[in-house]
């Protein structure tokens, strides 16, 4: 529909081609199953997300924030760019955007032909390290997402420098290897793709053989939409639980869609959202997240730590780039300049009797770990790192030490060899936890992959009626081992 033409004379337009249009559900599920022909999605939920995607291009006028869908991947031939082809299909006003330029970008916005819907491949040379000439396509992707988002730019007529606005308002959709920067991230409905396994089959995709079925789904929605902008700008979801603050402005225009079109959408709606959003927040956090959630799990019970006990266990973590920061360990200035920024500060420990020594103190980081960090599970009270002295669970009140990390061979009370996850006894000899220990006593519960303690998520697997835990880091490759199996 143009800017030229009324939604009325539009929508006449669109009866006239279809008849009686089918309800926005039954519209939602044939585009379901057209996209799920040609793309294999991740999971069930991200296929649900797209879907809902599509449809809420058709409706721009209603929304204050647009979100932008991401599909990601860390190898290419994963499916990306066939999302986006598929895609093109069923927006209104599609912009293949590849190498283009960014005064063309914002023109386009601008255009009186209507909103386009920005479909933007290899996004990855936009962001790369490489890419400090694509500011400007930067700040459109990053401002545009809101309502009356605008571009100032100044523009020179004859003798006159005159300023001028531009819209950015408009919905996006990118593809790309790797990441994208938080702050778009944080705006976008995440997929990440991946390759196809051999017994994964789709119907190949030929534009010009589905072009005009995937139009007419566009055409569906479009009818569909000329008469809808005032519900959906008076729409208010309720979100589910744990969807707030930029996760609801991002998913609020999806939600609506789908308590629009009734029947199984709002469930489905309400699950990808929970899903899609805890999988986003699970993502390799910034530098200075990641060291107050290690400072947390090393801190343990302890009330204060010295600066040099700190960085000796931070050295040591597994997995963690504390030991080689652009080829250097991070020394107690670093430690300082990195807790700064959170208004953490180190003091001077009473370590009993005369003894001091520079460190911080529980106090001085709780609030922080509060503000940016997610509650522990209720059962991972113990350090990753710390050594401590609890009674075993079923060893007569023997006492065992817990080293991270630490996996052998032992000999069960029938003779025969295993290798369950052990710990230490006090008096040097191994000693036999069961695997998928989950914790008793006051000793915690060791993840299924690695056998260690630490920060663990549940997680449903069959054959398995208590479920696993697995670190955040255990996941791809429990996964990878388990698939094998």
């Amino acid at each position: 529909m143009s800017k030229k033409e009324s939604a009325g004379q539009f929508a006449d337009r669109m009866n006239a081609k279809f008849g009686d249009l089918p309800p926005l559900a039954q519209i939602l599920d044939t585009i379901h199953n057209f996209l799920g022909r040609f793309i294999v999605y991740p999971s069930k939920e991200t296929h649900d997300a797209h879907v809902l995607w599509v449809a809420h291009t058709h409706v721009m006028d209603a929304w204050e924030s647009t979100p932008r869908i991401a599909f990601l991947s860390p190898e290419p031939a994963s499916g990306k760019s066939r999302a986006l082809e598929v895609s093109e299909l069923l927006v209104p006003n599609p912009v293949e955007a590849i190498n283009v330029s960014v005064a063309y970008l914002f023109r386009k916005v601008a255009s009186e032909e209507g909103l386009p819907t920005i479909l933007f491949d290899e996004i990855d040379t936009v962001f790369g390290p490489k890419a400090k000439e694509n500011e400007e396509t930067r700040a459109l992707l990053n401002a545009g997402h809101r309502r009356g988002a605008v571009a100032g730019r100044c523009v020179v007529r004859g003798k006159a420098v005159e300023t001028e606005e531009i819209p950015a308002y408009c919905a996006v959709a990118l593809a790309g290897l790797g990441w994208l920067p938080d702050t778009l991230l944080s705006r976008s409905v995440i997929i990440r793709m991946r390759r196809r396994a051999p017994h994964e089959k789709i119907t190949p995709f030929r534009r010009r053989v589905y072009a005009k079925e995937g139009n007419r789904l566009r055409d569906q929605l479009a009818a569909w939409a000329a008469n809808a902008v005032k519900a959906m700008t008076e729409a208010r979801p309720v979100m589910p639980e744990g969807i707030e603050d930029r996760n609801a402005d991002m998913w609020e225009a999806l939600l609506a869609i789908a308590e629009t079109a009734g029947e199984h959408w709002p469930q489905r709606a309400n699950v990808a959202a929970v899903t899609l959003v805890t999988a986003a927040a699970d993502r390799e956090p910034s530098l200075g997240i990641r060291l107050l959630s290690d400072l947390r799990d090393i801190f343990g019970d302890s009330e204060q730590m010295t600066t040099a006990a700190l960085l000796e266990r931070l050295h040591t973590l597994p997995e963690a780039p504390w030991n080689d920061l652009k080829g250097k360990p991070l020394n107690d200035r670093g430690l300082a300049v990195r807790l700064r920024q959170y208004s953490v500060k180190s003091g001077t420990l009473n370590l009993g009797g005369e003894s001091r020594a520079k460190g911080y103190t529980r106090a001085s980081l709780h609030d922080v770990w509060q503000y940016y960090l997610p509650p522990l599970a209720p059962s991972s009270d113990r350090s990753v790192t710390s050594v401590t002295s609890v009674p075993g669970p079923h060893l007569q009140g023997e006492k065992v030490t817990y080293v991270t990390g630490v996996k052998r061979s032992v000999t069960d009370d029938k003779g025969e060899e295993n290798t369950h996850k052990t710990g230490i006894g006090t008096d040097g000899t191994d000693v036999t936890l069961p695997s998928g220990y989950r914790g008793a006593n006051g000793q915690p519960p060791l993840c299924d992959h690695c056998g260690t303690p630490g920060r663990l998520h549940p997680y449903d697997w069959p054959n398995r009626p208590d479920g696993i835990v697995l670190h955040s880091s255990c996941e791809g490759p429990w996964f990878d081992s388990e698939a094998r199996q």
